[in-house]
């Protein structure tokens, strides 16, 4: 059984994304919100790492590839929110959360669970920009509909 291109570069978002976390915690830097920010260049890496095995694979329809670079971008966000979920409560469950929240303008005191629904959220604004962008970067590549 062969993995689908998707997950796996869905996957290396992931772990581009927990290293990068993991690095800033042990260099305590997790309190600078705005590093934060900079775990959509994963995103970007991964659906333009899809986007190029697709059309080495002559594979070169637009709304083919669209879906294609958004489901790698989900999977990378989806497995980081489950991965963030273990980690907060292996930390503390809520108390960690809450220490995340201020660092980050959350407001509140929010739940882990409430905390990774809004980053579903985010995460999902920031899958299908960056999908959009890349979509347009590539956008000559493609043959038309």
């Amino acid at each position: 059984m062969k993995i689908p291109k998707e997950i796996i570069n869905g996957f290396l978002i992931f772990v581009g994304i927990a290293v990068f976390f993991a690095l800033m915690e042990l260099l305590n830097l997790s309190h600078l919100f705005y590093l934060r920010l900079l775990n959509v260049l994963f995103i970007f890496y991964g659906v333009n790492r899809t986007l190029k095995m697709n059309l080495a694979e002559g594979k070169n329809g637009f709304v083919t590839n669209a879906i294609s670079a958004t489901v790698t971008s989900f999977t990378g966000v989806v497995i980081s929110i489950v991965a963030l979920i273990m980690y907060s409560y292996a930390k503390g469950g809520d108390t960690y959360v809450t220490s995340l929240s201020q660092a980050f303008m959350f407001g509140g005191e929010p739940s882990v669970m409430a905390y990774s629904v809004s980053l579903l959220f985010e995460g999902s604004a920031s899958c299908i920009i960056v999908t959009l962008m890349m979509m347009l970067l590539w956008n000559n590549k493609y043959a038309a509909d």
